[in-house]
């Protein structure tokens, strides 16, 4: 209301809005009657319901470090980001709504006019709801014949608070591709029924219908179904709502589990399927085929099965289930050995007991279909399937693989050996034996397995508590694996035999096998490790490796052992913490107080050390690294006691960060403006692409060794941190730090006035994301840049001379302050007098204003301050009633005011400052003599040097005369 041509605009879409939980919201903005490019900016914030007058930061189209901190992440990842629909005109994009993104939005555009003339921005409301949508059907195969009927139920409901809403519809998917369902039929949200362009016609015809039966079911009919109906089916359901614009909105869209429909054309409904039991066989075994036919309806047709070898007939079924064979096989089914019959009219079976070589080959089921028993020349399909069967003689290629998993072991250790039988026709009995190497020719039973799986030791085998519980085991049908609990010594190494024998019809095939297993003796158990490192310092990304390593006479794999890995991190500084140990059955147990090293670091075992290598270092893996082994003897695991422990030397690795590029614009700059407003540059020459920039500006006070003022910090994530000196409401409201581009940031003094010239730079900070937070590279300071205001008058002539002044407290001091030469005819003159603090800011005491009143910023002090102008240029301040913090340095600012004509505002023309004066104080001279009176060091150096009678006299006196003063 009441803008004009030409005043900004900007417009947000209209609200309340209600969006459920988990959609994907968009909210639109646009600006019209502004200046400048026709790319506009924009910035979305939002005002949270539980501080609804704190402005939280999204998203912006012009500034990646805009977001605040909870919004970064999401807006990284693109979950939440701005359309651009045109130059002047944004979407904002939220794809999957939290219930926390409930608030007021506020859509902001940065301004590039002339001047500040309309509205830069605008809020609405969005209310998160729960999504009650419910869509449900369940899932089916369905099976019809062309010109069956189909019925589909959907069961729909909501229960949203807010007016809704509900559309419901059926697609059909075909092939690949969601985006390729096709529209049945909708019941649109106006209750309106809306058939797809394929289904326009049928549904005109009453063909296709959809029916609401009860609250929340749906109900599609397809009276007659046709191929092209076939596909997944799937029922959706939307949700829909009317927004403040009178539009209606989906807040909710959901989909049912899809049902499978085929339709099958008439004559064309029949498949055939040939399944064995067992496709390679050996002689003596059984055949089974299965012909399996598929059709609908198939109790009510008729079908005749002949079975093929090689192509030619074996047997046949005709449609009444009458067996026939071919003359050839007759014998062999009058002697039980072939067997072919109709367990269903779908169903053939066809059994060979004892295959032969003869009986191998490629068999075939041809089936035919008549439209009635006997017809012989009305056939209407005729269709087969096939199969390839092998049959192999007995004991053909019999083959047998011996191995061990373990051929070096020490005594104490298991022995673990594998037999493998390939290509036996049947069961088969084993044998296994050692042949010791001390005793050639000779061997010593150790185990047997008959057929039956019943198991056998040898003598020497039998007493557990020699070498434990002896194991053989049968894995899988051709697979057995030995296992000897615990060797004695170096005698249980050498050869050991496998042998595998098979029986059938009387006869029978034995292959063998052998492996070699070495034992040795365990030596003492001697223990040492050293810790060691290719390099000391790595660079960031950069991976490096820390070797452990042990000397023993022993290697590691030949006894139970573990190593646990240490790291103290430089910073903070603090005891060893456990990285991960890995302990001799494998398992590996990561310390909770490093958790980033897991999926990082890289664990290995060799004979005499143990490997941990780190891939692509962080800061994080800066420090001191450290290895514990421990041993155990042999069948003594964990959680037994170690039989010897060590720990290592420690290592210390420096990561070392990238290096910093960063470059600030340095020559140094004046700005000078008259009033109003003032802008400070801070300009970055080159950095990093990747980085983020956090940028602190400072105020140099006049006083040469007063130290800098920080006006105002804005840290990587644009989050202001002012300075003691400027954290006032009044001074916050007036210093703000902001980019305006890339590599550009300016610090805006709004409303400045003669208080705020001075020397003013930044220090720039360049900080990285690296993984798990954000580091510091380097910083660099600008140049100084002076801000001084050009007024249209000449400066008034004052004294400029410094001076010190000393004052007793108590007493009265005079602070002088002169104008030199007359004042202008028509101008009026205003005086402020400050006081320079510890800090080097300087506070304003007094102001006396151009009309003769006079204010006093500092209440507490106006009673001993006063202005007693002798003549109309003495400023000199009177200063009554002098206190120890009254010290330090004082100057006055005098302002020169002239009226533009009758009746108009006085305009600022000229001011001036005078020189400093440096007050201090001491105190008052009756003070001074009661110290040195009262002084205990004093009185204690007389009481211990009485020898000193002319000094103790003369003292007596001098105090008894501050006796007499008081």
């Amino acid at each position: 209301t009441g803008l004009t041509t030409g005043q900004r605009q900007v417009t947000v879409q209209e609200g309340p809005l209600y969006r459920t939980e988990g959609s994907h919201v968009t909210l639109w903005c646009k600006v019209s009657g502004y200046q400048g490019p026709a790319e506009q900016n924009f910035q979305w914030s939002i005002y949270l319901p539980s501080a609804p007058e704190r402005e939280v930061q999204i998203v912006s189209t012009v500034d990646p470090s805009f977001p605040y901190a909870i919004y970064t992440q999401r807006v990284r990842g693109r979950g939440i980001f701005v359309e651009r629909l045109q130059g002047d005109a944004v979407l904002l994009h939220i794809t999957e709504l939290q219930e926390r993104d409930a608030g007021q939005y506020e859509c902001h555009t940065p301004n590039t006019d002339e001047r500040y003339f309309g509205s830069y921005s605008a809020k609405t409301d969005l209310s998160v709801i729960p999504d009650t949508l419910s869509v449900s059907m369940a899932p089916q195969a369905l099976t019809l014949t062309e010109g069956d009927a189909a019925e589909l139920t959907c069961e729909v409901s909501k229960s949203t608070a807010q007016h809704t809403h509900l559309s419901v519809g059926w697609y059909l998917l075909q092939g690949a591709g969601e985006d390729r369902a096709e529209e049945i039929l909708t019941l649109s949200k106006d209750f309106i029924l809306k058939p797809g362009p394929s289904y326009e016609q049928r549904f005109l015809e009453g063909d296709v219908q959809l029916n609401k039966v009860g609250n929340t079911t749906y109900k599609l009919v397809i009276s007659g179904v046709k191929p092209s109906d076939q596909g997944q089916l799937y029922c959706e359901a939307a949700e829909w709502i009317e927004d403040p614009d009178k539009t209606w909105k989906d807040i909710s869209r959901k989909q049912t589990e899809r049902t499978s429909l085929a339709v099958v054309s008439q004559g064309r409904d029949l498949t055939v399927d040939i399944a064995a039991a067992e496709r390679s066989l050996s002689e003596g075994d059984t055949l089974q085929l299965r012909c399996v036919l598929g059709a609908p309806k198939s109790s009510s047709r008729h079908f005749e099965v002949i079975w093929l070898l090689n192509e030619m007939e074996v047997a046949r079924v005709d449609p009444h289930g009458v067996l026939i064979w071919e003359e050839e096989y007759e014998e062999r089914a009058k002697l039980g050995q072939l067997r072919a019959f109709k367990p269903s009219n779908t169903v053939y079976v066809l059994t060979i007991h004892e295959v032969g070589m003869k009986d191998k080959g490629a068999y075939q089921c041809s089936v035919s279909e008549m439209k009635t028993p006997g017809d012989l020349h009305n056939i209407q399909t005729n269709v087969s399937s096939g199969i390839q069967v092998n049959v192999k003689p007995i004991g053909y290629h019999m083959r047998l693989s011996v191995s061990t998993s373990t051929p070096r072991v020490t005594a104490g250790d298991p022995l673990i050996l594998h037999c493998e039988v390939q290509g036996a026709a049947g069961p088969v009995s084993l044998r296994w034996w050692h042949l010791p190497p001390q005793h050639p020719g000779r061997r010593v039973l150790v185990a047997t397995m008959e057929q039956d799986g019943t198991l056998g030791l040898g003598s020497a085998y039998r007493d557990g508590d020699t070498r434990g519980s002896l194991r053989l085991e049968k894995e899988s049908p051709g697979t057995f694996t030995l296992v000897i609990p615990s060797t004695l010594g170096e005698d249980d190494g050498g050869q050991y035999r496998c042998e595998a024998t098979q029986w059938s019809r009387g006869r029978n095939w034995t292959a063998k096998g052998e492996a070699a297993v070495a034992v040795s003796s365990m030596a003492g158990l001697g223990l040492h490790a050293t810790l060691r490192s290719r390099t000391a310092t790595v660079r960031y990304g950069q991976s490096f490796e820390l070797f452990c390593q042990v000397n023993a006479s022993y290697t590691l794999e030949e006894v139970p052992a573990s190593v646990r890995w240490l790291f103290q991190p430089s910073q903070p500084m603090g005891p060893l913490q456990q990285l991960v140990q890995v302990f001799p059955s494998g398992t590996v147990v990561w310390g909770t107080a490093q958790p980033h090293f897991q999926g990082k670091a890289q664990l290995e075992k060799a004979d005499t050390s143990f490997r941990l290598h780190i891939h692509s270092a962080l800061p994080a893996n800066e420090g001191t690294y450290q290895c514990e082994v421990q041993v155990w003897r042999r069948n003594t695991l964990p959680p037994g006691q170690p039989a010897a422990s060590t720990s290592s030397n420690a290592v210390g690795i420096k990561v070392v960060l990238p290096e910093s590029k960063l470059q600030v614009a340095t020559k140094d700059s004046s700005v000078e403006i008259a009033s109003s407003n003032a802008a400070i540059e801070c300009r970055i020459v080159f950095a990093q692409n990747n980085s983020q920039f956090a940028v602190t500006w400072y105020l140099l006070p006049p006083l040469a060794d007063a130290r800098p003022l920080q006006i105002v910090r804005a840290n990587y994530n644009s989050i202001l941190e002012y300075g003691p000196e400027f954290s006032s409401p009044a001074q916050k409201s007036r210093f703000l730090s902001q980019r305006v581009s890339s590599s550009i940031f300016q610090l805006q003094i709004l409303s400045a006035n003669l208080g705020d010239q001075g020397r003013y730079y930044c220090v720039v900070e360049e900080w990285l994301w690296l993984v798990h937070g954000w580091y510091k590279l380097g910083e660099g300071t600008s140049g100084r840049t002076t801000l001084k205001f050009k007024l249209p008058g000449e400066q008034p002539q004052m004294e400029k001379s410094n001076h010190s002044i000393s004052a007793r407290e108590g007493e009265e001091v005079t602070l002088p302050c002169r104008l030199q030469g007359a004042l202008r005819p028509g101008t009026h003159l205003s005086a402020t007098w400050f006081q320079v603090k510890s800090s080097g800011r300087a506070g304003a005491l007094l102001t006396l204003h151009r009309d003769g009143t006079v204010e006093y910023p500092q209440e507490r002090r106006a009673r001993r301050l006063h202005l007693r102008r002798p003549s109309p240029g003495d400023f000199s301040l009177t200063l009554s009633g002098v206190e120890s913090g009254d010290a330090g340095a004082y100057y006055c600012q005098l302002q020169e005011w002239q009226q533009r004509s009758e009746g108009q505002d006085w305009a600022l023309r000229a001011s001036a400052r005078s020189g400093y004066a440096q007050l201090s104080t001491s105190p008052p001279e009756s003070t001074v003599l009661s110290r040195i009176c009262s002084s205990p060091p004093l009185l204690n150096f007389i009481l211990y040097l009485p020898l000193v009678l002319i000094l103790l006299l003369a003292l007596a006196v001098f105090c008894w005369y501050c006796k007499f003063r008081k």
